[in-house]
């Protein structure tokens, strides 16, 4: 029987998926028709975790399948959720493979949020158990390798089991275990898991040369094809070999390994040199490949059984003597005479590239990943930031054309030429300010604005205490335990949170301020708004009276100024159209971005923004700077026929005093407008950041929680460690307290082996022999268990070595 060597799976503690990723999708996709298919798609994952995971697994295809579909989940959910320590926390723990049973050090478990760690330990499982599952395969019939050829194709895209293994292995050694950032358990380090590359890698190259011998391919071939095996168990040999805590099991095997298809190269090279009648050079061979065997049965017989193919090599070697003795009588040259046996790696691994399933769906497909989600983010808020500055920007102009009217006196001072009669105008403001609830409204807005200030303030102060009290926690607990407690600090890991938490307390003091601004010019025109709310009869007693200008009725100066006025009114009815049109503009950027990112594997968010919205608002751009141009040159004509319209007017202190008056009406008027849709967008300000706070809040509790857990996690495991402690250190037992039998040093641990076929041997052994045709490799860890297969090879040893958003509060408008 072949002895093939498999691993062992990891065991993981349950986790629930479906709380934290629920609570992500309710509150991310708020009123989104995907969010029941999310919802149900969760529930799935979770299902199918367990299923994974949660229940032990057969040596069987559908139990690898199931392996891979979830890791193939993995890898789509990994992109779409925000996953971190500091936001979606999800803590995975893993037990090391080779704890029970096993001289490996190393922790015996550890617990990351990290879904890169629960994908390296779930593609650990997969490749073990696919090693399990090749050790299964009765390799001596034709059917049972074209079987697990066919199998591995299907399933890994690489022609048999060790294969698989290998770049299993090497992919968790070379892309996964970058994305940790904590020390793994020792079966996933970097160094065992290279040992099990190069292990698993020999072992698919050994099935080559039996399918190769089971096809009776020519002997040069298979010669090949077992010298490079060979080569592959001198590699993993020499990186084994320097470990101290691998079980002894593995070394042994390896060694007979490379002794076995060294002998079996030089015995299917003697067959070439047979058929090429180099008969001296074919009994070299085999009296080389007989001392290797009878190395591997001296040393490495309790492991593996050579005796099938030592009787093979002997009888061989003796009708090889026979014949060149009586018949042939060449000379038998020195082994090191002999010419270098060429080498055939069928054996290599392809790249792994999800969905590894056979029959993968994505459960998340119509969900975009979180780049793309962050991308939007930004590009919203520059959307939002375009929109804003151009709608700003109109009513900024829109503010000046009123204040400078309203220093004018105009339209008033147009329709005031009895100087006994209210201004049309100035009725037709009072109406406005009524009808908006008058000096009331304002005054409930302003009392109601502390009341929403104090609320976002408590729930970020108590945000923000949740995360000051557990850091608290964590420093005195690190301060006691010093290096022992190694897991990342609160302080760094909030670092985050709190930058988010400071940007929402200087936007709540913006807030402040803009409140106070707004407040000050409401007492400034606090009591033009209340006369304006008074009945037209007592408005009209409250403007003083002047001397009638009735002579300037129908002159060409107040009609000039009529005309202007009433090009202003359209600039600005404009204006408010043309407000409606940019906040009316759409744009699904995020298939913009999705290309992006299937294209070119990243988001360049800034440049797609910019050229986009020059796209959708560069011609609104336009317009606005037009209306304003022509704002400018309507005021100037205006300025200038008032001044004509002055120059004509008698001038005395009553109708000072009443224009004044008008004047102070038209701003009291502006004013209360402007005051009262500033309070209406604070209120709303003040409402939405809430809910933003309140998720915030929600974000704290969360990861406050789950540092609690992984707190009282951390610290059991390190009171058991600490109770596994010797109470006090190890003292010399005088002389005359000595019983004959030998003083122990202390306590022994109970020796540990993954091996399920045979007990450890009582010591390492030697290094194998040196011999001119044998490969060894780089060093490593492995931890594998061996299980035999149906294929007896012998053991020997290795030789001469080879090389290898929030929103933004903008305030009010002063």
């Amino acid at each position: 029987m072949a002895t093939f060597i498999s691993v062992p799976l990891k065991k993981s503690s349950e986790v629930d998926l479906v709380k934290p990723l629920s609570k992500f999708v309710t509150t991310t996709y708020q009123g989104s028709d995907e969010q029941g298919e999310y919802l149900r798609a969760v529930e799935e994952l979770n299902k199918l975790r367990k299923s994974a995971l949660g229940r032990p697994l057969d040596k069987h295809d559908s139990s690898l399948e199931i392996l891979l579909k979830y890791y193939d989940q993995l890898c789509s959910v990994e992109p779409k959720f925000p996953f971190s320590e500091n936001q979606l926390c999800l803590t995975f723990t893993w037990k090391d493979a080779f704890d029970k049973g096993s001289l490996f050090g190393g922790s015996v478990k550890l617990a990351l949020a990290s879904v890169g760690y629960e994908k390296t330990c779930v593609l650990f499982n997969s490749a073990a158990l696919a090693s399990q599952i090749a050790a299964e395969q009765n390799l001596d019939s034709d059917e049972g390798l074209k079987a697990a050829a066919k199998y591995y194709q299907g399933y890994i895209c690489i022609y048999l089991p060790a294969t698989n293994k290998k770049y299993t292995f090497g992919h968790i050694k070379d892309t996964v275990l970058s994305a940790l950032n904590r020390e793994p358990t020792m079966d996933i380090s970097p160094e065992t898991v290279g040992t099990l590359s190069l292990i698993m890698l020999a072992q698919a190259q050994e099935v080559f040369f039996l399918k190769a011998t089971s096809d009776k391919m020519r002997s040069a071939v298979i010669a090949k094809l077992a010298n490079q095996a060979a080569d592959f168990y001198g590699d993993a040999f020499k990186q084994c070999q320097y470990k101290d805590n691998l079980p002894k099991e593995v070394l042994p095997v390896l060694a007979a390994k490379h002794c076995i298809m060294q002998a079996n190269a030089e015995l299917h090279q003697s067959a070439s040199a047979k058929q090429k009648k180099h008969f001296g050079e074919e009994i070299a061979r085999l009296q080389h490949a007989a001392e290797l065997v009878k190395t591997v049965a001296s040393r490495y017989d309790e492991y593996v059984s050579v005796k099938d193919l030592s009787e093979r090599i002997n009888r061989a070697l003796t009708d090889a003597k026979k014949d060149n003795d009586f018949i042939y009588n060449e000379r038998v040259p020195e082994v090191k005479e002999l010419e270098n046996i060429g080498k055939a790696a069928l054996a290599k691994p392809t790249a792994i590239t999800p969905p590894l399933s056979q029959k993968f769906t994505d459960l998340f497909e119509k969900m975009v990943p979180m780049a793309v989600q962050q991308s939007m983010s930004i590009y919203n808020q520059r959307k939002a930031e375009t929109v804003n500055r151009l709608v700003g920007t109109m009513r900024e102009a829109t503010n000046l054309c009123n204040g400078v009217l309203a220093s004018l006196n105009l339209p008033a001072a147009l329709e005031d030429l009895s100087g006994d009669s209210i201004p049309q105008s100035i009725i037709e403001k009072s109406h406005a300010i009524i009808q908006q609830g008058g000096l009331q409204s304002v005054e409930q807005l302003i009392k109601d604005l502390p009341e929403l200030l104090t609320r976002n303030r408590e729930i970020l102060d108590e945000s923000l205490k949740m995360l000051d009290d557990e850091e608290t926690t964590d420093n005195e607990l690190r301060s006691k335990f010093t290096q022992r407690w190694n897991r990342t600090p609160s302080g760094d890991l909030y670092k985050p949170l709190r930058t988010e938490g400071a940007n929402y307390r200087n936007v709540l003091d913006k807030a402040v301020q803009a409140d106070h601004v707004v407040r000050d010019r409401f007492n400034t025109h606090c009591e033009m708004i209340a006369l304006l709310c008074k009945p037209e009869n007592e408005l009209n007693a409250a403007i003083p009276s002047a001397n009638p200008t009735k002579t300037l009725q129908g002159s060409e100066v107040v009609n000039v100024l009529h005309s202007l006025l009433a090009q202003l009114e359209d600039v600005k009815k404009e204006r408010e159209t043309l407000e409606g049109e940019i906040k009316a503009v759409t744009f699904d950027m995020s298939v913009t971005f999705l290309t992006a990112l299937a294209q070119d594997g990243a988001i360049n968010e800034e440049q797609l923004s910019l050229v986009q919205l020059e796209q959708l608002y560069g011609s609104y751009n336009q317009r606005v700077q037009a209306s304003l141009r022509k704002q400018e040159e309507l005021l100037g004509q205006v300025q200038t026929s008032h001044q004509e319209f002055s120059n004509l007017k008698q001038s005395n202190s009553e109708a000072n005093q009443r224009e004044e008056v008008l004047k102070k009406l038209a701003s009291a008027h502006d004013s209360y407008i402007e005051i009262s849709s500033n309070l209406r967008e604070g209120t709303k300000f003040y409402n939405d950041l809430t809910e933003i706070l309140l998720k915030f809040q929600n974000k704290c509790s969360d990861i406050v929680f789950a540092r609690k857990t992984e707190r009282d996690e951390l610290l059991k495991d390190l009171q058991q460690s600490i109770a596994r402690e010797p109470s006090a250190p190890n003292f010399n037992v005088p002389a005359y307290q000595s019983t004959p039998a030998a003083p122990g040093a202390g306590p022994t641990p109970a020796p540990r082996t993954v091996f399920v076929t045979k007990a450890a041997p009582p010591a390492r052994p030697p290094p194998p022999a040196v011999t001119p045709q044998a490969a060894s490799g780089p060093p490593a860890n492995p931890q594998p268990t061996v299980q035999p297969s149906n294929n007896p090879p012998p053991v020997a040893p290795p030789a001469q070595a080879q090389g290898p958003p929030y929103p933004t509060y903008q305030g009010y408008p002063g």
